[in-house]
């Protein structure tokens, strides 16, 4: 009887992969990579793309209403010129436009305010009513017929001029137009200001 113990057991063959089948799973593998960087990277550069586009295209704010109109970077009033006193009373006015940053549209934001009056002789002229002194809001005392700024004293003629020493120039002066449904009309009775804000503590008139 032969001892079978002690004959080796031959091991299994192990399978070999097809030819060609290396080949194959490199390019599964890079294609594999290439669709997930598709993936990510598309709807990220749409998404740079959105949110850079206004930078890149420089959007100007729309504030003034009048680009076509021929009254660029001046504000309609909410009052028209038959609205203002003859007499010389200044009129309290709030600014307000629209207003856009890079990626935002805001309507009726308010952005100052100013005082309006009209001279003997019908021309009517307006005043930002930011003290010159220190910046607070100047008001009009109907007792002393004058504006007069509560924080420190400043007082000034009907006219912006300064009446005593405590302010370093008079009030600031604005430029205004007179339209006709946005048109620039010397008979006009539409009132657009070209508003702007002024250095204080200063003589000179600084536009900031």
């Amino acid at each position: 009887m032969s001892d079978t113990s002690s004959q080796s057991i031959p091991a299994p063959e192990q399978p070999t992969d097809p030819p060609g089948a290396g080949r194959r799973n490199v390019l599964v593998e890079i294609l594999t990579a290439f669709l997930s960087f598709i993936i990510v990277a598309v709807p990220s550069t749409i998404g740079g793309i959105f949110f850079l586009d206004p930078l890149v295209r420089g959007r100007k704010p729309k504030g003034d209403g009048g680009e076509t109109g021929g009254l660029t970077g001046f504000i309609k009033l909410p009052v028209t010129a038959d609205s203002i006193p003859a007499d010389g009373t200044p009129v309290a006015v709030s600014v307000r436009t629209d207003q856009d940053d890079a990626w935002n549209h805001y309507k009726d934001v308010p952005v100052g305010s100013v005082w309006l009056r009209k001279t003997p002789v019908g021309k009517i002229i307006v005043f930002n009513s930011v003290c010159p002194h220190l910046g607070c809001s100047v008001d009009y005392r109907r007792s002393e017929n004058d504006f007069f700024c509560p924080c420190h004293t400043s007082c000034f003629t009907l006219d912006g001029e300064k009446t005593n020493d405590i302010p370093p120039r008079g009030m600031d002066e604005l430029e205004i137009a007179t339209a006709t449904d946005g048109q620039p009309n010397e008979n006009g009775v539409e009132l657009w200001v070209k508003f702007q804000n002024f250095r204080s503590t200063t003589s000179e008139k600084i536009a900031i």
